[in-house]
Order: C-alpha cells, then structure tokens, then sequence
C-alpha cells in the first residue's frame, strides 16, 4: 500500500445494459433494426466476446471496494461467450427480422479474436455473474424502444 492508499485496479469484458452510448454494439444493433436498417457484422462475425451486464459490473467493482485486497488486479466477467454472429442474431430473434437484416463489413485492423477476462480471482470475494444474458438482452431492448 502506496503512501496509506488502498488501490486496486478492476478489468471487465464487454459491458451492457440501458443508458449506454449508442455507438456500442448492443444499443447501436437495436436502434438500427428498429428503423429497419441493416447492422454492420464485421469480418465473418466470428469475433468472441464476453458479455457483463452493468449491474454484475457495478456489483464486482463494490466488492472490490469493500473486501479487495490492497494493490490486487480483479477481472470482472459476465460468464456469456459469444460470437458476434450469436449475439446479433439474438437481437435480430428477438426483434422479430431476419438474417436479411445483416450486412458483412470488412473486419477492423487488429480486431481481437477473443475478448473474454478470466474472474476466478474476484469469485473468491463472493462474486458471480447474476444477469442472464437472454432476460437482460430482453430487458435492454426494450429499456431502447421505449
């Protein structure tokens, strides 16, 4: 502990939920195929990410405050891997449109295969992921919509 400060560092995989920007993926997708325009899927969409609700986040980062040890890095995850491709064509499901909906993008230079954290680490200090990702994708559709 640096000159008396508790410090610690929190790392999460991608985040989700109401109120976020709408140039993220998940806001972004729902507000494009409410309008009947079609989603960017980049390369062949079988980029992996894990998904974490905000309130799982907020969560983890309050245990971190009140039982993380002083100086120690906690990853945040949500549990949920999925490809791009997946988790488009949730959303597509689930706002009753088609496959048709989808316009393949060249990728991003440097896009990451895989982007997913490994949180056994903050488990010990009583976390899980609690927000199922179908129920929540649900519940933030409709927190857009409306």
């Amino acid at each position: 502990m640096t000159h008396g400060l508790n410090i610690n560092i929190t790392r999460s995989s991608n985040n989700f939920g109401p109120s976020q920007n709408q140039e993220k993926l998940i806001p972004n997708f729902i507000l494009r195929l409410a309008q009947n325009l079609k989603v960017p899927v980049y390369g062949d969409g079988l980029n992996i990410r894990d998904w974490l609700h905000v309130d799982d986040h907020c969560k983890g980062i309050y245990l971190v405050l009140t039982k993380g040890k002083a100086g120690e890095i906690y990853n945040i995850g949500g549990g949920t891997e999925l490809t791009n491709l997946e988790l488009t064509m949730r959303i597509i499901t689930i706002l009753g449109k088609s496959a048709e909906s989808i316009q393949y993008v060249g990728d991003r230079l440097g896009h990451d295969q895989r982007y997913s954290v490994d949180y056994r680490k903050i488990s010990e200090l009583g976390y899980a992921p609690s927000k199922d990702i179908n129920s929540s994708l649900n519940a933030t559709i409709n927190w857009y919509l409306s």
